[in-house]
């Protein structure tokens, strides 16, 4: 929300080429999620039974490797949210507050409804559909 609009004024050519990074991305989820979900994994499931406990070492550098090196993080945070609260003025920082706690709120969320939903999500057939909702979903944004 301080630089994008600085940067996307001095190089407007950096916009194009995130969006297009960005809708390349998504296609080639749809096309992950679509080849699991016409080839699934044998027993494909959310299950701990016998996963080998890592180190704390090992988690750490796995949660900050999914936070700094996801390009989603670029997408959605730095692109799609600076560009809108750019066009904001002064209140912009009131709607990067607003979308840190909606963020929060999500990932929360997300968090919780996994541990509520591993009844449902230790069964092969639910990752099919989630694949399947995936493989629509993605290549449809990238589209938009």
């Amino acid at each position: 929300m301080a630089g994008l609009s600085a940067v996307v004024t001095a190089w407007p050519a950096v916009l194009t080429a995130v969006g297009v990074a960005g809708g390349g991305s998504l296609i080639c989820h749809g096309a992950l999620a679509t080849r699991r979900m016409l080839r699934p994994a044998a027993g494909q499931a959310l299950t701990t039974d016998g996963a080998p406990v890592g180190s704390v070492r090992t988690a750490v550098l796995t949660c900050l490797a999914l936070a700094w090196l996801n390009p989603h993080v670029y997408l959605d945070t730095v692109l799609l949210l600076g560009s809108i609260a750019a066009d904001r003025g002064s209140p912009r920082w009131a709607f990067g507050l607003g979308a840190m706690l909606a963020n929060l709120a999500w990932f929360v969320s997300l968090g919780y409804g996994t541990r509520l939903l591993s009844g449902v999500l230790s069964r092969p057939v639910a990752w099919r559909a989630l694949d399947t909702l995936v493989a629509v979903t993605m290549p449809a944004m990238a589209a938009c």
